[in-house]
């Protein structure tokens, strides 16, 4: 190699460069413009992108062919081919860049690789702050808006306690218990990300701008939804599956037996995510909610960050977890099982039972001795995992 290069070959590298940086904004232009398509959701923006390659091809297809695709029905394909919001993804584009906003679709590296497991992830989300989305171990925690003194005050001491694991706080910078967690986290310099049910040309409530400025520098603020769009009633639920989704369990503080923090401790079982629930009074009604999760095995009660760490398999960093020791005695139906679970971080019971050909009847009672021998443990959801 010279030990010079010629001034045309700088010149050409950053032509070069540049094209792609076009290509890449461009084709982001057109990501963001999917979105702008009425009902289509990430599922169905999916779709187009599979079938048509890219997203900049989807507005180049005939209504014939759009009509093939799964998902894509006559009101969807009409929309496509007479898309006219073109402009409002260019205005959403320059609002981006003035505002040090980094937009990821699904298809990009740094998309959070635990909602890429759910089938209703967005396709688009908003980012701004010092943010990693993929952190090694990242916990929700929600609660009522309406929080006691008793709940603040168990929030922040079980942020106090995880701090040693490093984990990322994860909540929706509501009212009430998500305030406070949030701020907890900054008080223990811990990353924190507030989920939006609104664009990022706003903070809802107001209350909560200083507070997300002090959340920028180690965390920030995560959307699915474009600048100019409010925090409309229906929005809440949304975004309480990206707050359940982005994380590896929820942690419910204080919650009355309905609302958005029942719906994402919901939404978090489905997803085969784990959920907690810190126990109040049985005549407390906020937390009703919390006992009702806990009553009905949808949460493990949670009394300390120590309860968390066990059922998630963490360990402080820099210490060795122990060796599992290998269980003796076992029937050849239970060395079965716990051969299958070895390989599986956890497993749904009706999966298993198609694996091992066993009635879910047969499987419950096998499984319930093994848990008697302390092999293994069962989960929310119908789910067991190895101790």
């Amino acid at each position: 190699m010279p030990d010079e290069f010629h001034p045309a070959f700088f010149l050409f590298l950053i032509v070069f460069l540049s094209l792609i940086k076009m290509q890449t904004h461009t084709e982001l232009l057109f990501h963001i413009a999917l979105t702008m398509i009425p009902k289509v959701g990430g599922v169905a923006a999916k779709n187009l992108l599979a079938y048509c390659g890219s997203a900049s091809n989807v507005f180049k297809q005939k209504k014939d062919h759009l009509l093939r695709i799964p998902g894509i029905g006559e009101k969807i394909a009409g929309e496509i081919v007479n898309f006219k919001n073109m402009d409002r993804a260019e205005r959403e584009m320059k609002f981006i860049d003035a505002h040090n906003i980094i937009a990821l679709s699904f298809l990009d590296s740094n998309y959070p690789q635990r909602m890429r497991d759910i089938p209703d992830a967005p396709f688009i989300i908003y980012t701004k702050g010092n943010i990693n989305l993929n952190t090694q171990r990242m916990i929700a925690i929600v609660g009522t808006r309406k929080a006691t003194d008793y709940g603040k005050n168990i929030t922040a001491k079980l942020v106090e306690e995880l701090q040693s694991y490093q984990p990322t706080i994860i909540s929706g910078l509501a009212y009430g218990i998500d305030s406070a967690a949030h701020k907890a986290s900054v008080a223990c310099n811990i990353p924190t990300l507030g989920v939006l049910a609104h664009g990022l040309d706003m903070v809802y409530p107001a209350a909560n701008k200083n507070l997300v400025q002090s959340m920028m520098e180690n965390g920030g603020i995560v959307t699915e939804y474009p600048s100019g769009v409010g925090p409309e009633m229906e929005h809440f639920p949304e975004r309480n599956r990206i707050v359940a989704g982005m994380t590896d369990a929820t942690i419910v503080i204080e919650s009355a037996n309905k609302g958005g923090s029942l719906i994402t401790a919901e939404i978090a079982n489905s997803y085969n995510r784990d959920v907690f629930a810190v126990p109040g009074r049985a005549n407390d009604h906020l937390s009703s909610g919390c006992n009702y999760l806990i009553k009905v095995n949808k949460a493990h009660l949670v009394e300390t960050a120590a309860d968390i760490a066990y059922i998630l398999g963490w360990d402080v960093e820099g210490q060795i977890a122990p060796k599992k020791q290998v269980p003796t005695g076992l029937s050849e139906t239970e060395q079965n099982i716990y051969n299958f679970l070895k390989e599986k971080e956890k497993v749904e019971i009706d999966n298993l039972s198609i694996a091992m050909g066993y009635s879910s009847a047969e499987l419950s009672i096998i499984l319930l001795e093994m848990e008697f021998k302390g092999i293994l443990q069962a989960l929310p959801g119908k789910c067991f995992r190895l101790l």
